[in-house]
């Protein structure tokens, strides 16, 4: 019966070994989709830094285009895009401060539509709001870039 047991059960040790080995497995390839995660990341913001490449044209159709599905659902804002804090020469701090100035902290693709903004939609009536739409560990994360055109009310 002993050997039979032995063979079936094996001891808490030996239990707690695997156990053990199986948890720094766990960990390691943890580790190592971290690793992976944060260069793609580093890679994808890289990207984002640099000029879009696309013609004036072709932004002011995509703006056309995002505005008119939020104007035929109703809606009098739409958020156009979201990018990491990382291309904010500042993480995010002025945005989130709504400080004098924000815009200049910018860089990339969120600088471009501030331009584009400036130049073809503000002339227009309509307004922009770059936020920080969340806050991982309680510091500034993702900011949100949001066109409206909701009619403004007189302050009285």
């Amino acid at each position: 019966m002993t050997a039979l047991i032995d063979e079936l059960l094996p001891t808490a040790k030996e239990v707690q070994r695997r156990a053990a080995e199986k948890e720094a497995e766990m960990a390691r390839e943890l580790k190592q989709r971290s690793e992976i995660a944060a260069k793609e990341r580093a890679a994808k913001v890289a990207e984002l830094r640099k000029p879009s490449g696309m013609s004036e044209e072709d932004k002011i159709k995509l703006a056309a285009n995002a505005i008119n599905r939020a104007v035929a659902n109703g809606l009098t804002e739409v958020q156009v895009y979201r990018f990491p804090n990382l291309l904010c020469t500042d993480r995010g701090r002025a945005i989130n401060q709504q400080e004098p100035g924000w815009e200049k902290t910018l860089t990339g693709l969120p600088k471009e539509i501030y331009q584009l903004w400036l130049d073809h939609l503000q002339p227009r009536g309509y307004d922009i709001r770059y936020q920080i739409i969340d806050f991982p560990g309680g510091m500034p994360g993702d900011v949100a870039v949001i066109v409206s055109w909701k009619e403004q009310t007189p302050t009285a």
